[in-house]
């Protein structure tokens, strides 16, 4: 109950933000004077998680809020980003594109601000592969599934138990995403991206992180983080090898942005595995667009060996580095153990 009460106490000071946001700071001139009005907003959103006991609600709070949140105020600040629009959206919307992990389904690819006519880069490609779509209701069912069949899970070996992490994060995530998206559908009527599509049958690491997993995470860094590295370098390096340097900085902040939402749910000092897992796969990510200079765009495996392949390195790296700093701390079984517990409250 404690962790309620201090969730409501968020939620306040969030609307009360956004309602100085939205009717103050969006006044103000684009660029510096209005960043200058909501760095107090995007310090507190810092601190917003701290309260919470609950590692569950921590790392929601820190993801929604802390990381996505405030990204999109960043990117709003120069008249940017999912919060800007002409003519302005309405407050309510305003709130519920700020607080949620939603994005606004776009009738045509975002552009890129350098060459509106290639709204697509060549580093974010993807491949065509089967599809095998999976509802809402039946990611639901199958989380919870494996959220029931946790206890006998422990006894399996450990890289079993580790693939199991693997599949209950990607459901845990995407029914989380798709309650969401679903709230706003329901609310305003408007259509809306789908949290992933179908990251099981990526066959590149391209594919994986740049069109399949996590896809408003993607957007999020593609404006805030790919397209000004890439911009800013592209004078210098030319076009391609800025999209490779814009690349790289954009894994590098993805793994300092989860580093810091390990530490609000872990509360251990930083090990730098997790930026490490991001790291390694921003090198890979790059390897790949190089081999495809090198033999041609058109070059590919077979879909039938690069998704195992894919897949099986993105299992094996996330077991090596990413898992590790939450079952040290036991903060996987914690959030297992806070799903049943909120899966016994419902019954």
């Amino acid at each position: 109950m404690a962790d309620l009460y201090t969730l409501l106490k968020i939620s306040a000071a969030v609307l009360a933000s956004l309602l100085y946001s939205y009717f103050i700071s969006s006044k103000l001139p684009k660029g510096l004077p209005r960043l200058l009005s909501l760095l107090p907003i995007l310090s507190l959103y810092t601190l917003l998680p701290l309260p919470l006991s609950s590692l569950l609600l921590a790392g929601i709070v820190a993801f929604f809020i802390t990381w996505l949140a405030s990204f999109k105020l960043l990117l709003f600040c120069f008249d940017s980003g999912p919060l800007f629009s002409d003519p302005p959206l309405s407050f309510p919307l305003f709130v519920s594109i700020s607080c949620f992990p939603i994005r606004i389904k776009q009738n045509q690819p975002d552009p890129d601000p350098q060459n509106p006519q290639k709204p697509t880069d060549p580093l974010l490609k993807t491949i065509d592969s089967p599809k095998l779509r999976l509802n809402l209701p039946a990611k639901g069912f199958l989380f919870a599934v494996l959220v029931a069949g946790d206890d006998f899970a422990q006894n399996l070996s450990p890289n079993a138990m580790l693939c199991f992490y693997c599949v209950s994060l990607y459901f845990f995530i995407d029914v989380i995403l798709g309650l969401c998206n679903t709230f706003v559908r329901w609310g305003f009527g408007i259509e809306l991206e789908p949290p992933s599509n179908e990251p099981y049958l990526a066959t590149s690491l391209r594919d994986f992180w740049g069109r399949r997993w996590n896809l408003l995470v993607s957007n999020t860094l593609r404006w805030s983080v790919f397209l000004p590295v890439r911009a800013a370098v592209s004078g210098v390096l030319g076009r391609r090898r800025a999209a490779v340097v814009a690349v790289f900085a954009t894994f590098v902040v993805s793994g300092l942005m989860h580093e810091l939402l390990f530490y609000y749910v872990t509360g251990a000092v930083p090990t730098w595995e997790v930026t490490g897992f991001f790291v390694l796969h921003g090198v890979c990510v790059v390897v790949e667009f190089w081999v495809k200079m090198v033999l041609g765009e058109n070059w590919r495996l077979h879909w039938a060996v690069a998704g195992p392949l894919t897949l099986a390195f993105v299992v094996i790296t996330a077991a090596w580095l990413f898992f590790p700093p939450l079952l040290k701390t036991g903060a996987v079984a914690a959030i297992i153990g806070e799903c049943k517990a909120a899966a016994g409250y419902v019954k």
